[in-house]
């Protein structure tokens, strides 16, 4: 089978700190590669992977500020499908652009849809020719039909076990109120625990009225965004992470990454959080800053190698390969 990925170009594939979407859709082509699948990506051309590199754009347009990103997601997007007729499948993960021109696509077209940025976009998903695959059953729309459900997998080789911990807690994530940075500032702050706060500053107005006013490099620690080694590190090597969001998540990447580390979440029941978390074996699902504060206090009753364990068995990459090589079959006959 030769499969074209489509990937998103607001970063490197895989990213150098942030860039969920990249990771992915790294995770997913080193996979497939892996099983002998022939896998053609289209990214930014600094991407590395053992997949063949295709594509137009030389660098991320989020790292390079002469990179005009309308342009040239569009021009990546037109590139792509002039190739389509190559392939047995194109797999984009790249949003809404392809699908106002997947008329064009010589090829089926599978859409990972990894969250909505509103309901004024979905006109473009109601009128493609596409098949859909949501990233959890939250996150499904009333008006779309999907191929399946497909959680993402995490590189569990990176994301080694802390049987410890520590005493700190930490959120990690894009700084904006969505996220409920402020609440997890409150959170620690009322619970008695360091906080570590580690993710790229999304919205600048919230993050120096709501959150850099409480970072003083002790009780409250800012560490921007951080590389994949740095992660595991600091999520490993905590009490719990906080996950306090204000909208219905999508999935979440770093509340499994965490998990997998042995470090339970205490995170607000919104989109997908009750999916993703184990309530009382992978985490805490609570209401509110109060039930928060609470589940902080007793978070030591959970057993972090049991966490680890439950996490391992449903957030693998492998198991993401697994489901969306069922699927490939399925639209490609």
């Amino acid at each position: 089978m030769k499969v074209a990925l489509l990937g998103p170009v607001a970063w490197r594939t895989p990213p150098v700190h942030y860039g969920p979407w990249e990771l992915v859709t790294s995770l997913l082509a080193e996979g497939l590669t892996a099983r002998g699948v022939d896998v053609t990506l289209f990214a930014t051309l600094d991407s590395v992977t053992k997949a063949t590199l295709d594509g137009v754009v030389v660098r991320g347009y989020e790292e390079d500020p002469e990179i005009d990103g309308r342009v040239w997601e569009a021009l990546h997007v037109g590139y792509a499908l002039e190739r389509s007729g190559e392939f047995d499948l194109v797999h984009n993960h790249l949003d809404w652009l392809p699908l106002a021109f997947s008329g064009h696509c010589r090829a089926p077209m599978l859409t990972t849809i990894h969250g909505f940025s509103g309901p004024h976009i979905l006109p473009a998903y109601r009128r493609a020719r596409s098949a859909f695959v949501s990233i959890s059953d939250a996150d499904r729309s009333p008006y779309l039909e999907y191929a399946g459900t497909v959680y993402h997998g995490v590189d569990l080789d990176g994301l080694p076990f802390d049987p410890d911990g520590g005493d700190g807690l930490v959120c990690f994530g894009r700084i904006h109120p969505d996220k409920g940075t402020h609440e997890a500032v409150e959170i620690a702050r009322r619970a008695g625990r360091r906080l570590t706060l580690c993710g790229i500053v999304q919205d600048e107005r919230y993050f120096q009225e709501r959150v850099e006013p409480h970072i003083d490099g002790d009780r409250v620690v800012y560490l921007g965004s951080v590389g994949p080694a740095d992660r595991a590190r600091i999520l490993g090597g905590s009490a719990a992470l906080l996950h306090p969001i204000g909208f219905a998540e999508p999935f979440g990447l770093s509340v499994v990454e965490s998990m997998i580390c042995g470090t339970p979440v205490v995170a607000y029941p919104k989109g997908s959080m009750p999916e993703v978390v184990d309530e009382g074996l992978t985490g805490r699902l609570v209401a509110d800053a109060d039930a928060a504060v609470a589940a902080v206090a007793g978070i030591g009753s959970l057993d972090r190698a049991a966490c680890r364990a439950r996490a391992r068995s449903r957030f693998g990459a492998d198991r993401m390969v697994d489901d969306y090589l069922r699927i490939y079959r399925e639209l490609a006959g």
